[in-house]
């Protein structure tokens, strides 16, 4: 007799709504789709042309026939993207090239007739934008941005979440060329004139310089090949004046073939790489700046930053997007920040910023779940050194590999990787909330119940695990309270 098998009705998924940008700059155009919560939505495609619409600006004033032509194909490719992918919101802004060229007019007559509605930014809402950008993904900026595109360079003043002054040049990476052409120090005087005329001489003295723009993040990659920067991870590298003079130098010694040989350096950006170079050194020698923070947000994020809500802009983006990643890899959704709530005792007098990676750090505690047993330890470290998260530098991704190091695994030494981004000190302290975790985790086998009926707390002399069904107290647990109990120098008490 055959057995029935009784299927519980197949439930559709709900699509998370889509929104997209077309961004038609003066050196690339781009479509980026975005997808996920609207304070830090992640990426589903990203897909960009260099048409280098401002390559001809600098000798007539034009869109060369050529870099139109490619436009046009961009434009129509991007439009029908977008149609097929049921996009829910989508914006089409330009900025410089289109701004200034006398033939901008029909390359937007061209965008309308494939059904795209354009927004020329203007010089001002280009820094409006670019600043909303970088507070998006580091929300504690204090200092200027400076979003350098092909057609223009925009300076802004960000602080305390909030925009200051900001100004506009006509200084874009494919013009620099023509000026530099003309020999001496025609840049540097052009610059400190548009500088000193704008009355933004010296604004940058004890204050970094937040980079937005792809021949910065070039800039910025080759310093951090030169140096051998341990993570491929471009947002909130800093470099410094000297640092900036000495990859200039290189640059200037350097054959293209080589310079496009380092790893993750788009070809693309080679040709621009010294005026870029230059003319940020340039920009640091007239603002005072001695420091520069490379930001992979910029004017399309902050399109997206400046349309939120107050509240939803005061939300941390790093702990937005790994509740999203716990959420989508883990067991228990609602785990994490559970498990913070449980061992935050033990860490009560941690600084904020402490307080906030472990929180991460719990939220991405079962990320390792799927992979083989041997290696969910591998994987973990692997999705905080290298996952897309922003309002974090290489300090704090070491500290979260070595936290969910010690509590996917139990291991409790720091390996030369991360001894080389955060101090031995902070690296144990995360091995502290690492075990702490394991502990939660084996204890309460995920479930919401044995975390919220239970608790740890420390004398400084016992740690005590007080649970109202002394069952859970399996050998594993046990083990586990253990391990954390000598890992801070205490004595492990059950009481139940």
């Amino acid at each position: 007799m055959a057995t029935l098998l009784f299927r519980k009705p197949r439930v559709e998924s709900v699509a998370e709504p889509r929104s997209a940008i077309i961004d038609i700059g003066s050196n690339s155009i781009r479509l980026v789709v975005y997808e996920g919560p609207r304070r830090l939505p992640a990426i589903l495609f990203n897909e960009k042309v260099m048409a280098g619409l401002g390559r001809g600006l600098a000798a007539n004033g034009a869109i060369d026939a050529a870099a139109m032509r490619s436009a046009v194909e961009a434009l129509a490719r991007f439009a029908a993207v977008t149609h097929r992918m049921k996009i829910d919101e989508l914006q089409v802004v330009a900025t410089a090239a289109v701004r200034d060229a006398s033939n901008g007019g029909e390359l937007l007559r061209v965008a309308r007739d494939l059904g795209l509605d354009v927004t020329l930014l203007s010089g001002e809402e280009e820094a409006i934008a670019a600043g909303h950008g970088v507070l998006s993904a580091i929300p504690d900026a204090n200092g200027i941005v400076a979003d350098l595109g092909g057609g223009s360079l925009e300076l802004v003043r960000v602080g305390g979440g909030e925009l200051g002054e900001r100004v506009s040049f006509p200084l874009g990476v494919l013009r620099v060329a023509a000026i530099r052409a003309k020999g001496g120090n025609a840049l540097d005087r052009r610059l400190a004139k548009l500088v000193e005329d704008a009355g933004w001489k010296g604004r940058g003295r004890d204050l970094p310089l937040y980079l937005v723009g792809g021949s910065w993040r070039a800039l910025a990659r080759l310093d951090m090949h030169l140096n051998g920067y341990p993570l491929p991870i471009i947002h909130q590298y800093a470099m410094t004046r000297e640092s900036v003079l000495r990859t200039g130098r290189t640059i200037a010694h350097s054959e293209r073939g080589k310079l496009r040989s380092v790893p993750g350096m788009s070809s693309s950006r080679v040709p621009m790489l010294a005026d870029a170079a230059v003319l940020l050194g340039a920009l640091l020698k007239r603002l005072g700046s001695d420091v520069t923070i490379a930001s992979a947000y910029g004017l399309r994020e902050g399109l997206l930053y400046g349309a939120l809500d107050a509240q939803t802009r005061r939300e941390d983006p790093l702990i937005v997007a790994t509740r999203e990643e716990g959420k989508r890899e883990g067991r228990f959704p609602e785990h994490g920040d559970l498990l913070n709530t449980w061992i935050e005792p033990l860490f009560a007098d941690e600084p904020v910023e402490l307080a906030r990676l472990r929180h991460a750090a719990c939220l991405l505690a079962d990320v390792g779940w799927r992979a083989n047993p041997e290696f969910r330890a591998e994987r973990g470290v692997e999705i905080a050194l290298h996952g897309n998260w922003v309002a974090i530098d290489g300090w704090g991704r070491a500290i979260l590999a070595q936290t969910l190091s010690a509590s996917l695994a139990g291991h409790s030494e720091p390996n030369e990787l991360l001894l080389s981004l955060a101090p031995e000190a902070d690296l144990r302290r995360a091995v502290k909330w690492g075990l702490a975790m394991r502990l939660g985790q084996r204890m309460s086998a995920g479930l919401a119940g044995p975390l919220k009926q239970s608790r740890l707390a420390d004398d400084g002399q016992k740690l005590a695990l007080h649970l109202d069904d002394a069952a859970l107290y399996g050998e594993t647990v046990q083990k586990r309270h253990a391990a954390l109990a000598a890992q801070l120098g205490r004595e492990a008490v059950l009481v139940a």
